[in-house]
């Protein structure tokens, strides 16, 4: 009977390994959604926020901001950039939206699908952003959140790493004439880390935290789109 059970176990395990294999980027996790989206057409103020579980989480934590039907939460926890880069064609473009916030690093800082450098993090949100752009999708690139440490990953310090990645995000947004959505420099702790009071893990924001974000990323969202008009 162990033997059966341990069999079985090893076996979930190896179908859960491919189904992750197979689609590596979770193209699916939004596909049903997607469609039904397009069934009411464009909508003059859609705004798709591309990202991971900081952005996933603030449908859970703080829901009335995405009461706002224009407002499209595309978030994978998890997620590391060449992930998002592989579904911004169907989750941001496809759905015609007139911006595209886009947060994400942090996971490739973790390590979540292999080692990255900065350089690759700010390239391929590069790329995310060119994207948008050749599809006449106006871009907001955010600051990543502060993280002392990671306490699914320990040591990696991310409380020195994040502060140089968001160096080089605020330069490519200055010379590529982007709006940069500074949530980093209102969360910030004297240690790098995100504000005790704005989180319940030290890297995931609680409700507080998004509070903290809503006005900001509004004002962001309504300075593109008042340039788009």
């Amino acid at each position: 009977m162990k033997v059966l059970f341990k069999t079985i176990i090893l076996l979930s395990l190896m179908a859960t390994e491919y189904t992750i294999a197979q689609d590596w980027a979770n193209l699916k996790r939004y596909q049903k959604e997607n469609m039904a989206i397009n069934i009411y057409g464009q909508d003059e103020n859609r705004v798709v926020f591309m990202g991971n579980s900081i952005t996933e989480g603030w449908s859970q934590h703080h829901p009335e901001f995405f009461s706002n039907k224009s407002f499209i939460n595309r978030g994978i926890g998890g997620q590391t950039t060449p992930q998002m880069l592989i579904r911004f064609k169907q989750d941001v473009v496809d759905l015609k939206p007139k911006a595209v916030v886009i947060l994400a690093g942090t996971n490739d800082i973790a390590g979540n699908t292999g080692p990255s450098t900065l350089k690759m993090i700010v390239d391929n949100i590069g790329s995310m952003s060119e994207i948008a752009k050749a599809n006449g999708i106006k871009v907001i690139i955010c600051s990543v959140h502060p993280a002392f440490d990671y306490p699914w990953q320990k040591g990696l310090k991310p409380n020195e790493k994040i502060p140089t990645l968001n160096k080089l995000l605020k330069a490519y947004t200055e010379k590529h004439n982007i709006t940069y959505l500074d949530y980093f420099k209102a969360m910030v702790d004297d240690k790098n880390g995100l504000k005790s009071e704005y989180t319940y893990d030290g890297v995931h924001p609680n409700k507080k935290g998004y509070q903290i974000m809503a006005p900001l990323a509004k004002e962001a969202i309504k300075k593109v789109l008042k340039k788009d008009r």
